[in-house]
């Protein structure tokens, strides 16, 4: 039985095409797979640029939350996705997510709880799939003038280097540190090798007259605190 030919954009009804459907009724007016289709452009010899739009979201089960957490490397595994293409749909999350960061966010913010803390820090964190780890800098009345990522991948003594977090520290004439990086898992609860990381880094801050306020680990909806020694829900 022959198989059946994919329609190329141009045979489509013009009502269908998502780029003149966008110019014509602006963006709210297309579906997830057809704001795929503006970023991806292109299809391939065997699917045109809808069809391929609904395969990346079909690897992520239609959900955009599961897509935007997909790496360049995934993502290229769907069929009619190289290079170019994944790295044009990571960038859109990611500065979809850094709209998200900054949208209604005060001037030098007040870190006085951990849920401050994991509400400033959830729209860098909630979509990946991997860690990264942060630092929040705070004066002496615990607001935040600036906040570094300090590694990815890990939470190891190799990535979380305690001489560059002093080092910026004291740049910044910081009186203060926030530490804060992600589970993947979904599960807060803090590994042994958290544990010995925040011991180690409270004690050299210590030795430069500085304050580690507070290491937060942040798990989807949930967060752990080590000044409060406790777990708490979004």
């Amino acid at each position: 039985m022959p198989q059946k030919r994919s329609m190329k954009m141009k045979e489509l009804c013009e009502d269908d095409r998502p780029r003149e459907k966008m110019l014509r009724s602006g963006s709210v007016s297309l579906s997830n797979a057809e704001l795929l289709a503006v970023l991806l452009r292109t299809g391939t010899g065997k699917m045109n640029v809808l069809e391929v739009a609904r395969e990346i979201l079909r690897e992520a089960d239609g959900r955009l939350t599961e897509l935007a957490g997909m790496s360049v490397e995934r993502l290229c595994h769907v069929d009619g996705i190289g290079p170019g293409k994944a790295m044009t749909v990571a960038a859109a999350f990611e500065l979809g997510r850094r709209v998200a960061a900054e949208d209604g966010v005060e001037r030098m913010p007040q870190m006085d709880s951990p849920r401050r803390v994991y509400m400033n820090m959830l729209p860098q964190l909630r979509d990946i799939r991997h860690e990264e780890c942060w630092v929040l800098f705070l004066n002496h009345a615990n607001r935040l003038i600036g906040k570094e990522m300090i590694s990815r991948g890990g939470m190891d003594s190799t990535s979380v280097d305690k001489r560059v977090i002093l080092r910026r520290a004291l740049d910044r004439k910081a009186s203060g540190i926030i530490l804060v990086h992600n589970h993947p898992s979904g599960s807060p609860c803090p590994s042994m090798e958290d544990i010995r990381q925040t011991k180690e880094l409270g004690r050299a801050l210590s030795s430069c007259d500085l304050h580690l306020v507070d290491h937060v680990i942040v798990a989807g909806k949930s967060f752990y605190s080590f000044s409060d020694e406790r777990v708490e829900e979004n």
